[in-house]
């Protein structure tokens, strides 16, 4: 059987809605945390050796053949980790010639990335933040399903140690590559 290549959203997926939980995050040192990646290294994103680097954060992705916790697609934002994580890998080279490094960012522990990594063929790191640490420092905005904290969908801009731009809530997931493809072009320019 093929692999499945495309990853289309559900239509009337819920919209998720701007609570205001990313907004002092804008101008934040990035705390000095070392994460675990899907490299077997530690990833320390106050200083990503880039010019800038682009972390996408999101809930968790699913398995093939293992079901996403009950009502997922009715809560808003939490669908799309694949598509956002394809949007991202199918851009990468864009995001290199621009001289910025792209990392996933979830809750997950890193052997249920690595799965999604390698199936999937992402050609950049995936952070686990399995611990909260990062999380908690930047009081990143979080949700809880089925007794699992997990974050809720956002992309950081970093540079030079800081959170130089923030895009929440991010939807569609599918569009969040190019959105931030859009403002490195714009603000390197």
């Amino acid at each position: 059987m093929p692999e499945q290549q495309d990853f289309p959203l559900p239509a009337n997926l819920p919209v998720p809605v701007d609570d205001g939980a990313a907004r002092h995050l804008r101008g934040m040192r990035v705390p000095n945390i070392l994460l675990r990646s899907t490299s077997g290294r530690h990833v320390d994103l106050s200083d990503a050796g880039a010019v800038r680097a682009v972390a996408y954060c999101y809930p968790m992705t699913g398995v093939p053949g293992k079901a996403l916790p009950e009502g997922w697609d009715l809560i808003p934002g939490a669908r799309g980790c694949t598509p956002q994580t394809c949007g991202f890998r199918d851009r990468f080279g864009e995001f290199s010639t621009l001289k910025t490094k792209v990392f996933g960012l979830s809750t997950q522990a890193t052997e249920y990335q690595t799965e999604m990594v390698q199936r999937l063929k992402v050609p950049f790191e995936v952070l686990s933040d399995a611990e909260y640490k990062f999380c908690d420092a930047l009081r990143l905005p979080t949700f809880e399903v089925d007794g699992t904290r997990l974050l809720k969908r956002l992309t950081l801009i970093l540079r030079d140690g800081k959170v130089e731009e923030v895009f929440y809530p991010v939807f569609p997931p599918n569009e969040s590559a190019q959105q931030a493809l859009e403002w490195l072009k714009k603000h390197l320019a």
